[in-house]
């Protein structure tokens, strides 16, 4: 599965020199993420309703190019692997009119009970989340 969102850079998320502070992709990557999981059929509020939680155990960005002021930025996300307690997530950040590579990234995310204890996934979601090959290299 595989799903593509678009942001255009606001103000608030550049320095300076008019480039988006780094941190601000995490929370594009987040928004792509959320959507992957509404357009699979659940959502967190969903998941965390059926007792569990999906919380990041590692996050790998690696950076190409600089998103600035005002870009159209174009996000693609997709589940890269499924485990019994993990999934993982990669991304694709690209400038949406240029079409040049921005950024690559991974982020993985671990399934944990109510208690903060991990668990395993219910069948019902890693059926939800069937993995792909990666479309664009992220390592």
């Amino acid at each position: 599965m595989q799903v593509t969102t678009t942001h255009r850079v606001n103000y608030s998320e550049v320095d300076q020199m008019g480039v988006v502070y780094h941190a601000n992709y995490l929370v594009w990557l987040d928004v792509a993420r959320c959507e992957l999981l509404r357009q699979a059929g659940m959502s967190y509020k969903d998941l965390e309703g059926k007792g569990f939680f999906l919380v990041v155990s590692e996050a790998r960005l690696r950076y190409k190019r600089a998103a600035k002021y005002d870009d159209l930025v174009r996000v693609q996300c997709w589940v890269r692997e499924v485990g019994s307690r993990k999934v993982a997530f990669g991304y694709a950040i690209e400038h949406a009119e240029r079409g040049e590579l921005l950024a690559t990234a991974v982020i993985e995310l671990l399934s944990l009970s109510h208690e903060f204890q991990p668990t395993r996934l219910p069948p019902e979601v890693a059926t939800m989340l069937p993995a792909i090959a990666d479309p664009i290299r992220v390592d």
